[in-house]
Parts: structure tokens; sequence; C-alpha cells
């Protein structure tokens, strides 16, 4: 009899892919997918270290799931990703009704630790071995079939961001063989997906050598370009200082390469960027927005802000709500500073937390005012949109535009799949809303 295995997801791209990565691997000793969290032989979180409170959040949800299973047999407990990572041997101490703690370098492992495992025993993986782990999943085939996928090319980081856990929860860059890269997209899209993201903690910093030959993020996009199927490529997260002149100049050759790029940069100050030790510079952040909008004035920018990191002036905030009125931003992320543990940053003094919320609130209004009026700015046009889904319970599809806003409309699900014209009649701040336009109709 099969066994049924939950995985909760927290956090970003990486984990979403890295826990299908890891149903795909569980599958191979007897345990089956669940989408019911209260019905489970194995119980995954899979966390995130990157915001504030990311400890505490997993041990809220163990509660909840003690409190699930309080009258039933115990499933396996396992405490996967970046918190398992950094937090491992404290984390099975403090909670013994944690099994396990396995850290993204180990999942390669997880199949003999289940096929081991023993109440009576904890279990810790917590070994940096991306070459191993690659390897293992590079011959177990990837049985995702959304529309929309994530696909990991790089995993690491060697920037050590003074603000950031990346380094020392997934360890150095490490970029995967481009072949094999290429094969497990290939699966994709044969399984049905239309649309590949390419993912990585620095993905543009992709970079894998084989037979004298440099493979860079630029001809995984041009390689992917070829297959007739993938109707869109993606990829995130960047870093300005890789932003390459091979990576920039796709986006005048590639038809399926979306005008829409996610950049951090984290602060307007470079004063403030060099205590982050992010190595660029403001100026340079603009030489790259200013030559990418030179090759398609359409392409539209995201980023992150960091507010009040330490040290961070009255002057230092306004340099950043100056760049970020200068570049309109039409989807951004921005945080108040949080000290992570073990971090350079995490050091330093704090900024007095009522000015911090008064500074993230500012920030805030702006980027949102900024989205709301990018998505006003698609009423009453035509836009291309990827169809990936019908919604539970109602008549209406959901897809995403060129910008990933996401776009509702009623139609037939034999359009999931496609891209079909949508006219948008009407939006907030975070959907557009439409109908289906007329075959004749072009998109603007």
């Amino acid at each position: 009899m099969n066994k049924k295995v939950f995985i909760k997801t927290f956090g970003c791209q990486m984990n979403e892919y890295d826990s299908n990565r890891i149903y795909d691997s569980v599958k191979k000793i007897g345990f089956i997918k669940t989408e019911k969290y209260d019905d489970a032989n194995c119980y995954i979180l899979n966390t995130c270290h990157i915001r504030d409170k990311a400890k505490e959040k997993v041990y809220h949800e163990i509660g909840r799931v003690k409190k699930i299973y309080n009258k039933k047999k115990k499933p396996i407990i396992i405490v996967a990703g970046c918190v398992a990572q950094a937090e491992n041997q404290e984390m099975l101490k403090r909670e013994p009704y944690i099994d396990i703690v396995i850290g993204p370098q180990s999942y390669h492992k997880i199949n003999q630790v289940l096929k081991n495992f023993s109440e009576k025993e904890k279990k810790e993986e917590t070994d940096f071995d991306t070459i191993q782990k690659f390897d293992y999943f590079d011959k177990i085939k990837n049985t995702s079939n959304k529309i929309s996928s994530f696909l990991t090319i790089q995993e690491g980081c060697d920037k050590f961001c003074h603000f950031c856990v990346v380094p020392f929860t997934r360890g150095p860059e490490y970029s995967r063989p481009f072949k094999k890269i290429i094969s497990e997209a290939e699966e994709l899209i044969n399984n049905g997906v239309k649309e590949i993201t390419l993912i990585g903690q620095n993905v543009n910093a992709y970079s894998y050598k084989e037979n004298s030959k440099i493979y860079k993020i630029s001809n995984l996009i041009n390689e992917l370009e070829k297959f007739s199927e993938l109707k869109r490529i993606r990829y995130t997260t960047s870093h300005p200082r890789d932003m390459t002149e091979d990576l920039i100049e796709c986006y005048s050759t590639s038809k399926k390469l979306m005008p829409f790029i996610h950049l951090p940069i984290q602060s307007g100050s470079n004063k403030i960027l060099k205590l982050m030790n992010r190595r660029h510079t403001v100026e340079e952040y603009l030489d790259i927005y200013n030559k990418l909008k030179k090759i398609n004035s359409s392409i539209e920018f995201s980023s992150d802000f960091i507010i009040s990191y330490p040290g961070e002036t009255e002057q230092d905030f306004n340099d950043t709500i100056q760049l970020i009125k200068k570049i309109k931003f039409i989807n951004s992320y921005s945080f108040i500073f949080s000290p992570r543990p073990g971090t350079k940053a995490s050091e330093l003094e704090l900024i007095d937390e009522k000015i911090s919320k008064e500074r993230l609130l500012k920030t805030q209004k702006i980027l949102f005012s900024q989205q709301l009026e990018m998505n006003k700015s698609f009423k009453n046009k035509l836009i291309n949109v990827l169809v990936e889904n019908k919604m539970d319970g109602q008549n209406k599809l959901f897809g995403r535009n060129n910008y990933l806003n996401s776009t509702i409309f009623k139609g037939d699900k034999n359009n999931i799949g496609k891209v079909v014209k949508v006219e948008i009649e009407s939006c907030n701040q975070n959907s557009l809303f439409g109908k289906i336009a007329h075959k004749n109709m072009k998109a603007a």
C-alpha cells in the first residue's frame, strides 16, 4: 500500500522547484503526493530563511500539525530547506516532534533517510553535496506538467551581501551542466509546459565550462528558443553585477524572452549599497536600465528594497525614493531590514522602529501606486495572456501577460496552455480582468 506525503512550501521559487523534485524522488520508494495535509504518512516543511521570524513560523506550523494529528498516528515530520540548514541540531533539541532535518544540498539523500527511518533516532542531513544532489536528480524524470514551470540552473551565492544568509544555507555558486538543463527543459516541454522560468540564487551568474566553451544564461535562452512548443522564457533572480552584454542582447534577438526583469537593487543610495557589500552602484544599475530600454522601450522592471538598513539616513532613504520614482518599477518587494543570524549586518545597530515603519509605508505607497498605474494602462486594450488553469469553482480562466500580471477572464478550459488575446475591462492593484477578444482583433 502506498504511503502519502504532503509538502508545505515556504519562500522562493527555488523551494517550489525543490518540493516538486522531492515528490519525484520519494515516489520511487512508494510515497504518493497528497493535497490533504491531515492525511499524510510523511509531512515535510520546506522552509525559507530570508525573512524575519522564518524559524518561528516553522515551530508554529509544527504546533498546528500536532493538533491535526493529536488523535491519530503521527506522520514522519521532516523540516527541509534553509531553516533546516541554518538551525539543524537546535531544531531537533527544541522540538522533539521533528524527526528529520535535511538541508537544500542533501535532498538526494531523502529516500535513504526515509527507508532507514526509526522513531527512536533523530536524523540530520545538512552537508553541502550540491554536485551529488544534481547528479542524482538528473537521473529522475521531472514530472511537472504545469503550464508555467520553474527550472533550476544555478544554486548558491559567492556575493556575500552583508544582510544575506544564502551563502551559508545554499553554499557557493554552482552551475548545472548545460546539456542536463536542456534535457530537463525538454522533459518539461514534453509534459506540456509552455513557459519556463530559469531560476537560481544568482541566476544570471550561470557559467558552465565544457570542452573549453563557457556556457552562459544567454546560451540557455538561445537554445530554449528553438523549442517550438515553448511559448515563453523568463529568469529570476538576477544580480546587477551579472547583467552582461550577451544577456542584454537577448532582449533584441529572442522572441520568447519576456520583456519583464526582476533586478533587485536594494537601495538607491551608493553609501548604503557599499555598506551592504552589493558591489554595484546606482549609476551602474541605471546604465543597465538605459541599455535595456534602448533595446526595447516596452521592457519593465521590478526590484527588491531593504528599508532602514543600519546606517540609512533620511537622505539615503530619499535617494531610494527618487530612484523608485525615476524607474517606475511595476511590481516590487519592500521590507524593513531584519537581521539574519550569522551575517555581518546582524551585528549592526538597528534604526528606530517607528522611523522604519514610516519609511516602509512611504515606499510601499509609491510602489503600489506605480503598480496600479501600470495595470490601469492595460484597460480597454488587448493583451496576450498565457492561460495557466481554470479557477476553482468558477467559470473563469487564470493566466499571465508578458509582465506577469495575473489576468482573470471567462473562457473555455480548451484554452489552457494557449496564448490568447484578452480585452482588459477593469483592474485592481494585483490583477487584470477582461474577456477573450474576437479572433480578428490584434493585441497591442
